[in-house]
């Protein structure tokens, strides 16, 4: 037999090793989410918090009826998020303006969702309406290693402004080390320069826990997700916290905010007076920008703005289908879209 002859079937043989051995990776996905679900309260009038629009004498009427109404909503939300992809679902989410842990068990055990056999992170925050930030998470494939609040001091003159706080948690999302911070900053009712320095404070916050971790571990996996209240294009999330709209920006200990490419083209997850922003953002440490064997790396970032989630017509045709207009029942989802990250390994 000559010698090209076997060459020829070693190249063969070679090539279809390769081939067979490409075809036999297997790409694990990981879907990280944030939602701010709009005022998810119960029906019970809390001491000492101003809710009491979301009780059944309140403006808003707020009936079991309506509050399961929306819970059954939120719950169909989230069984869909990162599904086009990752047939497991969102694996972490962080949530905003929850009144407070009930709601949340009444959420994850709704029927569309209770299959994921989510787990709460939760802590009741000081601010005045009672609205929180939280987390939850699939059991069986996140585990919890710490979890703590951080304060945002804030004054408006000589009077504290009591906001919530910025949820940390520490885990392994199956078997790697993370880190998640879940924020709602302070809104800009009454104007936006002069709430600016309290969203900065949040910044701020943020970004001392960031450099902590990576200081430790330079390339540490840190994500942190929220209703920012501001746009990518802010100083608060350009200057304080640094983030950059373009991966090749990014410097060592940097942080990459993952959705600043749709708020460029116009895309937002909120809308406010014919205008559209995009607060709720997912900001990722540059340690999720390098690809490693057995370890999670960006792949893409999504805002999920499905057509059932809108107005179908009016004024605000297009805009997110809320709960309420004002204190008209609507009957739908949120006042914002969520948005969410893939992760994937090899």
């Amino acid at each position: 037999m000559c010698k090209s002859f076997l060459q020829a079937i070693f190249v063969f043989i070679t090539l279809f090793n390769f081939t067979f051995l490409s075809a036999q990776k297997k790409i694990q996905i990981a879907t990280i989410g944030f939602y701010n679900v709009e005022n998810l309260f119960d029906t019970i009038d809390t001491p000492n918090v101003l809710d009491e629009e979301f009780t059944v004498e309140g403006s808003n009427n707020w009936t079991s009826k309506k509050y399961w109404h929306k819970q059954n909503n939120l719950a169909k939300v989230i069984s869909l998020l990162g599904t086009d992809s990752d047939k497991e679902g969102v694996a972490i989410l962080g949530l905003a303006e929850v009144e407070n842990r009930l709601v949340l068990e009444d959420l994850v055990k709704m029927p569309q969702i209770s299959d994921k056999k989510y787990r709460i992170v939760h802590f009741d925050s000081p601010d005045r309406r009672g609205i929180d930030v939280a987390l939850i998470y699939q059991a069986g494939r996140f585990k919890v290693l710490d979890a703590k609040t951080f304060p945002i001091d804030i004054y408006d003159g000589l009077n504290k402004i009591f906001t919530r706080e910025v949820l940390y948690v520490k885990g392994l999302l199956d078997g790697e080390e993370m880190h998640f911070m879940v924020n709602h900053w302070p809104s800009r009712r009454g104007g936006e320069a002069k709430t600016a320095p309290w969203r900065a404070a949040g910044a701020k916050v943020n970004k001392s826990i960031v450099d902590s971790l990576t200081n430790i571990t330079e390339d540490a996996k840190v994500v942190i997700m929220g209703d920012l209240n501001d746009n990518p294009e802010d100083l608060s999330i350009t200057k304080v916290l640094g983030a950059k709209s373009k991966i090749t920006d990014v410097p060592e200990r940097g942080l990459f905010n993952t959705v600043a490419q749709y708020y460029r083209r116009g895309i937002g997850s909120n809308a406010y007076q014919d205008s559209w922003s995009l607060f709720d953002q997912i900001i990722i440490s540059k340690g999720f920008l390098t690809k490693k064997p057995n370890s999670y790396s960006f792949h893409k970032a999504y805002i999920f703005n499905k057509q059932f989630l809108r107005q179908k017509k009016g004024h605000f045709k297009g805009y997110p289908l809320r709960t309420f207009s004002g204190s008209e029942f609507l009957g739908g989802y949120s006042d914002h879209f969520p948005s969410y990250i893939h992760l994937i390994k090899e």
